[in-house]
């Protein structure tokens, strides 16, 4: 599977969770965005897994996105994707901007976090941002956790 980065927009209510070490985080009604790099063996098929976490919901967290996959309250909207074998999840988290939820997603790099909010669907926005640090982004929206709905080019 090819190497990349990705990006995961869950839509939630409001809630608090419980992650790991920062006991209760708060989170606003809308989306989140979930930057993650996939450089390793498993390359982009990480973003399966991450589906598959979220429909199945059979194993302890591991990762900080884990526990937004374990809760029944955030439901993944669409993943955008893109192939790339450098490290570039910073640079996206940079891109993409927005509301942080410190602490999120960034423990191996001294990013504030790769959590970013969003009030409305950020998919065109995050396309964009892939589009800005010279990525192709393949963006696919998700009917439910589980059923894909559409798969684009992430042009408009």
């Amino acid at each position: 599977m090819e190497r990349g980065i990705y990006c995961l927009a869950f839509e939630n209510p409001a809630a608090v969770l419980e992650v790991g070490r920062l006991d209760a985080v708060a989170f606003r009604p809308g989306y989140h965005c979930y930057i993650g790099s996939a450089l390793g063996p498993g390359g982009l098929a990480r973003v399966e897994r991450h589906r598959r976490l979220g429909r199945d919901r059979d194993r302890s967290p591991h990762w900080h996105v884990d526990r937004l996959l374990l809760d029944p309250r955030f439901r993944i909207a669409a993943a955008v994707t893109a192939g790339t074998g450098e490290r570039l999840e910073c640079a996206l988290a940079r891109a993409v901007g927005g509301d942080a939820v410190v602490g999120l997603g960034a423990t191996d790099c001294r990013c504030g976090s790769h959590l970013l909010f969003r009030p409305r669907d950020p998919v065109d926005e995050v396309a964009a941002a892939f589009r800005a640090i010279d990525l192709a982004p393949i963006v696919t929206r998700f009917k439910n956790d589980f059923e894909k709905a559409m798969v684009t080019d992430g042009e408009d």
